[in-house]
């Protein structure tokens, strides 16, 4: 890995932290486009972890390492770059911005402490983001806002900011405004509120700090005024607006500490202009995160029980308490196998250690519940994909693991001798179905091994075989996901190809019929005699399956009856018009002819199955679609859209009400029939602009429309 490290111009060792009121965990959010990776680069650079800022357009950044990223030329995981400043480690967490992949964003927010919401002066936000800032408010998490690519020219500061009070609230204010040069567009300084000092950065960076010239004034008052009040409505100290408002003028230091608090708190929401290309702000905003953002021993912990369920002691950020950590992130580097990134909440990790590695709760996505001692190696300090060699990791501390034999994203790492787990984040369900099929033998085999250390990483991927449709479904959270995860299939020398998606639907008779099932062969030797009669009746829907017995005088030996009934079920399974199996139906045999010698269980079961499908020829056999109930939360402004094109996939709205939730947000609910809902998880998103989310459970079984059914008729034929 040192190799990698010179590759990206890594300078310095590893940062390493005692305590961990010297670590700062942080989160950058936003939407796709938005710069939090360029920000990334260039704080990087600005502290001199980096000797050059990378690109991503030229695939050169450190955060996205990932071919996949490179490729998109936007960001598809969470990367871990650690800066230090003041002597504070700041834990950079880099998340997508693209909707796709929110499962990476939500281990982000899990590792961190504080969020940093990146919004660019020039395209504003999504409405994901603003979604994403209730969120943060629901859990009082810490939040600041960086605007960004000041240097555009259709940047507008003051426009961006507006927006942001419009959807974050009124606590949001900027400490800095921008300063423009000579020509009346450049960004080149800024002009601090508080202090009323200019940064000014023409001769590079740093910036020099001077006195604001004379025409800055009147902006720099007028924001600076609505700062100090900001920040005054959230001081401990009652007496402080009366103070100011009977015209004192507050000190400076005062005025810092209550900010540092207040952002501390969840209760104030600074804003930062930076622009990454030219450095302007970096200092700035360095500045904020170290000494505004709270420490991991500020931040609730998450709950954690014994790995049985069993009540455990709320957990505390010491260095010296029980081992608790948790996997937050699982990736396959090609030098040295499994990388897993882990947050410690107590206790310290440390090399040679042999800890206990717990999962739980996550079967239904293809992780078993397990638990295993392992023997941690070495400790790493995550630089994006580069790995440099530390003594140990505190609480509160991000590192990385590498080569663990079972240890999966959402795990649990604590003492061998006192085995915890620490309650689970919320992982969003994965709602795109891909049906992938290996080219060859050798291509399943290796199609297998790789999809195995996949999901292993990615729990917002489910793996499906379906036995109905024989198809292996591969469920992601979008197209760009999906495009992801094939790429990276490939690239472990996979061939596969994709093929549409199959709904798994069942057959039913619509009307009573009846069949005659014969089975008599002349020549072959014994077993080639059976005859049976049949009625057939349709029942209601999810009755199952009735076979009854009205054989009367012995005609049917009563040691062959059980044989019709097993025949009759195995061609149920099998289908009768388009290979889906047949339910809610009663079979009643009430005739049929057995010989003394000829007779046997495999004929009488073959009879059984044509009898069954005579009396599908004879009747009326009905496709039945599975119909899913949907919620769908929307915001108020697309609720309109929502419900037409709810029509156009046949489908019934139940109802509609406001989002629990809070904000401007419906929950429309639905039934939709399943085969309309194969691509909704794209469609909802590129109708709501990416706002739009559904999540869905299976109701029932309903007739299909005739032609649909026709369709699926004549293509099973063919």
């Amino acid at each position: 890995m040192a190799q990698k490290s010179q590759e990206k111009g890594v300078t310095g060792p590893a940062p390493v932290v005692e305590t961990p009121g010297r670590v700062r965990n942080v989160v950058l959010v936003g939407h796709s486009g938005a710069g939090k990776t360029t920000l990334v680069e260039a704080l990087l650079a600005a502290t001199g972890t980096v000797s050059r800022a990378g690109s991503v357009t030229e695939g050169t950044t450190v955060s996205d390492h990932d071919p996949a990223a490179v490729k998109q030329q936007r960001s598809v995981s969470l990367a871990c770059a650690p800066v230090v400043h003041n002597d504070i480690k700041v834990n950079l967490l880099d998340s997508p911005g693209y909707a796709d992949f929110v499962g990476e964003l939500r281990a982000g927010l899990r590792a961190a402490d504080a969020a940093l919401f990146v919004v660019s002066a020039v395209d504003g936000m999504d409405a994901a983001t603003a979604a994403l800032w209730e969120e943060c408010a629901a859990v009082g998490m810490p939040r600041a806002v960086a605007v960004t690519r000041l240097d555009h020219q259709r940047a507008d500061f003051d426009e961006t900011v507006a927006l942001c009070q419009r959807v974050f609230g009124d606590n949001v204010l900027p400490l800095y405004l921008p300063m423009l040069g000579d020509d009346g567009e450049s960004t080149v300084g800024l002009m601090g509120l508080i202090t009323r000092r200019v940064f000014d950065y023409t001769n590079g960076y740093p910036p020099d700090v001077r006195e604001p010239d004379p025409e800055h004034l009147p902006a720099i008052d007028e924001a600076r005024n609505e700062l100090i009040e900001g920040i005054i409505a959230e001081s401990e100290d009652e007496t402080l607006m009366d103070r100011y408002l009977g015209g004192e003028e507050i000190e400076t230091q005062i005025l810092i500490d209550d900010l540092e608090k207040a952002v501390a708190r969840g209760h104030f929401y600074p804003v930062v202009p930076v622009c990454a290309e030219t450095q302007v702000g970096l200092d700035a905003l360095l500045e904020l995160l170290t000494a505004a953002f709270p420490t991991p021993l500020e931040h609730d912990l998450p709950a954690v029980t014994g790995v049985d369920g069993s009540p455990q002691p709320p957990l505390t950020c010491d260095a010296d308490g029980p081992l608790v950590a948790e996997v937050v992130k699982t990736t396959i580097d090609r030098h040295v196998g499994r990388v897993s990134l882990v947050r410690v909440f107590s206790g310290t990790l440390r090399p040679e250690a042999v800890v206990h590695v717990s999962g739980h709760g996550m079967e239904e996505r293809g992780h078993p519940d397990h638990d295993n001692d392992e023997r941690i190696a070495h400790i790493y300090s995550p630089l994006g994909a580069s790995l440099r060699e530390v003594p140990y990791c505190v609480a509160g501390d991000i590192c990385a693991i590498t080569k663990s034999g079972s240890a999966e994203t959402g795990d649990t790492i604590s003492a061998k001798d006192n085995p915890l787990l620490v309650e689970p984040w919320v992982m969003p369900e994965p709602l795109l179905p891909v049906a992938i099929v290996a080219k060859t033998r050798a291509d399943e085999d290796a199609l297998a091994k790789n999809l195995g250390r996949l999901v292993a990483g990615d729990p917002t991927m489910r793996l499906e075989r379906n036995p109905e449709t024989h198809q292996l479904v591969l469920w992601c959270m979008g197209e760009a996901h999906a495009d992801v995860v094939l790429d990276r299939l490939r690239a472990g020398g996979v061939e596969l190809e994709t093929e549409p998606v199959r709904v798994a639907l069942r057959e039913t008779f619509a009307a009573q019929s009846a069949g005659h099932g014969r089975h008599v062969k002349q020549s072959g030797g014994h077993g080639q005699y059976a005859v049976c009669d049949i009625r057939v009746e349709p029942l209601p829907r999810g009755a199952g399956f009735e076979f009854v017995d009205k054989i009367v005088g012995g005609v049917v030996p009563h040691n062959y009856i059980p044989s019709v009934e097993k025949g009759v079920r195995a061609q149920m399974e099998r289908g009768l018009v388009a290979g889906y199996p047949l339910v809610d139906l009663r079979v009643t045999l009430y005739d049929g002819k057995a010989h003394s010698v000829d007779s046997s269980d495999a004929a009488f079961q073959t009879a059984g199955a044509l009898a069954l499908r005579e009396a599908a020829e004879k009747g009326q056999i009905q496709l039945l679609e599975p119909v899913d109930e949907i919620t769908i939360r929307v915001p108020d402004s697309f609720v309109g859209s929502v419900m037409s094109d709810l029509s156009g996939r046949r489908g019934r709205v139940l109802g509609t009400e406001p989002d629990p939730a809070g904000g401007e947000r419906t929950l429309v609910r639905a039934e939709v029939p399943a085969t309309e809902l194969v691509r909704y998880a794209v469609e909802l998103r590129s109708m709501t602009s990416g706002a739009g989310t559904f999540s869905r459970t299976f109701a029932r079984h309903d007739p299909m429309p005739s032609h649909l059914a026709e369709a699926i008729r004549k293509e099973h034929a063919s």
